[in-house]
């Protein structure tokens, strides 16, 4: 099981930290969200891409992930860093313990959520994936982190349908952020999209899959988002809702 673990791991890193990473385009991306010193916080941090990207934009980041072998890599990659805290956690509605549902050989895709593996036993293209493994893990919200480290510029969510859950965690509104969105989960995606509008007057768009560019030359209203995500099929899978407050456009 291990081996087999490492071999996922190692398959992330090559995926993420490969030769093929559009890292320009990952950097002009996110220079639009934060600027050199401000804090930044990576929910999901999996192999630390995002991390890097930015640190070289030059942010100090809080790197969120529950998964024992990622958090290593993140150590091997970004622990000398002293702009870099790492945190061996979840994020949730509410701090505690909670089960994570592990795949050994897609790590990318390790989740709290249940709905999400049910969704995903059911749909096309998820045929090869599977949960095989279960571990306990520690759950914070996104509300404790602000308490400790203070309010980020900007927060980064990917964390496989769980992201309303995160969402629900927090009660003050932060800049902008990003979540997460797959074909799979919609009414998560809808969830946040309502959760966002509690806490402020945001405006949206959206980048599709690892496109690392944004959709819309406009930034979209909270109805408009959800209409274009119930728009896409099933195949465009997955990519992230980026949203900002109207105040900073």
């Amino acid at each position: 099981m291990v081996s087999r673990a490492l071999q996922g791991v190692f398959r992330s890193l090559r995926i993420y930290h490969g030769p093929d990473v559009p890292r320009a385009a990952m950097d002009a991306l996110y220079r639009r969200f934060m600027e050199p010193g401000d804090l930044v916080f990576d929910i999901g941090a999996h192999v630390g891409d995002r991390v890097s990207s930015f640190r070289r934009l030059g942010a100090r980041v809080v790197a969120i992930e529950p998964q024992s072998l990622l958090i290593d890599a993140l150590a091997h990659i970004h622990g000398r860093d002293p702009l870099v805290v790492i945190l061996p956690r979840a994020l949730g509605a509410r701090s505690g313990r909670q089960a994570f549902h592990l795949n050994t050989d897609n790590p990318t895709v390790s989740t709290i959520s249940d709905a999400f593996l049910q969704r995903a036993g059911q749909a096309p293209g998820w045929e090869e994936q599977s949960w095989d493994d279960e571990v306990d893990v520690d759950v914070v919200t996104l509300d404790a982190l602000l308490a400790r480290f203070g309010i980020p510029a900007f927060i980064k969510i990917d964390v496989e349908g769980y992201e309303d859950a995160v969402l629900c965690g927090l009660s003050h509104p932060v800049k902008a952020l990003s979540f997460e969105f797959t074909t799979i989960m919609r009414d998560t995606a809808i969830a946040c999209l309502e959760r966002l509008s509690l806490l402020g007057d945001y405006r949206y768009n959206f980048a599709l899959g690892e496109t690392q560019r944004l959709t819309f030359e406009s930034w979209l209203s909270e109805a408009e988002m959800a209409t274009h995500l119930f728009s896409l099929p099933h195949e465009a899978n997955s990519g992230d809702v980026y949203a900002v407050l109207a105040t900073e456009i």
